[in-house]
């Protein structure tokens, strides 16, 4: 079972760091009080249309190693349901970016 924090972040039932919280990987949503980001929050509970399947992923590509958690302590994973993924969904509808941004 999973709840929607934001755009960009779920509470699962069956994590038990950060109260829960998993970061989406490789995105990057408005937050809440930004503009677009209840429509992302929004968007992103409209997806959960069934179980929520998380591969846990390095948090941080740009620091060498992998990183278990992202700067605020939660898991970075690509999420999906019924396997399309929510991060895919959430760019393609123009609710997100893809992140971290490539140089150049």
């Amino acid at each position: 079972m999973a709840a929607v924090v934001d755009g960009d972040t779920l509470r699962c039932a069956n994590i038990e760091q950060q109260n829960g919280r998993v970061r989406l990987a490789r995105i990057a949503a408005p937050e809440l009080r930004e503009p677009g980001g209840e429509e992302a929050k929004q968007f992103l509970t409209d997806l959960l249309t069934g179980p929520v399947e998380c591969e846990h992923v390095d948090a941080s590509p740009q620091t060498a190693g992998f990183q278990q958690t992202d700067r605020y302590g939660r898991i970075v994973a690509r999420c999906s349901v019924a396997g399309a993924d929510l991060g895919e969904a959430l760019i393609a509808a123009q609710h997100a970016e893809i992140w971290p941004r490539s140089r150049g």
